[in-house]
């Protein structure tokens, strides 16, 4: 019997500084998207920078809830890098990695949710 998989919530809006999401009432800066769910992104729980960038630590939560696929995005202008040891990461893990533009992450994501199980690590601004 197959494992039943929650969709990941879809963006319903993207500009500077602003992701929305459904099911959430209060839109994120920066946010993590996942099957069954998101939350805000706090770099400072991991001391996450634009450089060196993403952290293996930023992904491990949506690793957690079950993504298969993962779409990470460098920001709008992007200035936010992905640290090698995250891709390396990702791929130990088996999972299909995308590192994208912010605008063509949110395009990408929301192409995914309904027939992958995707997350997305997503920086809204620079």
């Amino acid at each position: 019997m197959m494992e039943h998989i929650a969709l990941s919530p879809r963006v319903i809006h993207f500009s500077w500084g602003r992701v929305e999401v459904d099911g959430f009432d209060t839109p994120f800066k920066d946010v993590k998207l996942y099957p069954g769910g998101a939350r805000a992104w706090n770099w400072n729980e991991t001391g996450t920078r634009h450089q060196p960038g993403i952290q293996p630590a930023d992904v491990q939560e949506v690793i957690d809830h079950g993504a298969t696929v993962i779409i990470l995005s460098k920001g709008v202008d992007e200035q936010l890098h992905v640290m090698p040891e995250t891709l390396d990461l990702l791929h130990e893990c088996g999972i299909d990695v995308h590192v994208l533009q912010s605008e063509e992450a949110v395009v990408k994501y929301n192409a995914l949710r309904e027939t992958r199980a995707v997350g997305a690590v997503i920086h809204s601004t620079c």
